[in-house]
């Protein structure tokens, strides 16, 4: 997906060739793509055009396990690929951090400028897993977005390898939920998968979202 596609407005990427009315719903695209090499049956759309502009809520798994084999790093480079797309599109963004005992709002919600690395870079890790802490912080950004905004649509993505035994509710103002998955090896528990379900969400691997957001 690296070629001919580009972020849109909207969260999608849109056809270098184009799709009069439409536009290529990533996240949905990639869950019906997986590993193959993307067909036009595996092509997703959004209908309709976003109410009111688009927010984007990155939570941020910077606990211990996120330190293993360099799986900060490489969150930390989707979200600057991410943070540059949505810059473009003029759509806002959130950055809500959560390891140790906290969790904490880095950034926005606001259109990302350009030398987003200078912030995103120092980001740190180590810690236990608060995960519930985390979606609580982000579920309250998200509701304070909805009332200066009722009309914006607001999408909620969690990055994580899923190292938590908490299970908090999807928030209600999220009007679409992407898991990015950073679990490895051979001795997966595959939590991120079952919130995805539980909350009716999407679930990507990390790599995925990697080749697509460069």
């Amino acid at each position: 997906m690296r070629s001919g596609f580009r972020w849109r407005q909207g969260a999608g990427f849109a056809s270098a060739q184009g799709v009069p009315g439409k536009r290529i719903a990533w996240p949905r695209t990639l869950v019906a793509k997986r590993g193959e090499p993307l067909r036009s049956e595996h092509l997703r759309f959004i209908h309709q055009e976003p109410r009111s502009g688009v927010l984007h809520c990155f939570v941020l798994d910077c606990s211990a396990s996120m330190m293993a084999g360099e799986r900060l790093a490489l969150a930390k480079g989707i979200l600057l690929a991410l943070f540059e797309r949505a810059r473009a599109a003029r759509c806002e963004v959130a950055l809500v951090c959560f390891g140790g005992n906290r969790a904490d709002v880095r950034f926005g919600p606001a259109v990302p400028r350009w030398l987003n690395e200078r912030w995103i870079a120092p980001v740190g890790g180590g810690g236990g897993t608060p995960f519930q802490s985390g979606i609580d912080t982000a579920s309250d950004l998200l509701l304070m977005a909805a009332r200066r905004q009722p009309a914006q649509q607001r999408w909620l993505w969690v990055l994580s390898d899923g190292r938590s035994s908490e299970a908090p509710l999807r928030p209600a103002t999220a009007d679409e939920v992407v898991f990015v998955d950073f679990e490895q090896g051979q001795l997966s528990v595959g939590r991120c998968a079952a919130w995805a379900r539980e909350w009716g969400a999407h679930c990507l691997g990390a790599h995925e979202v990697a080749a697509a957001a460069s």
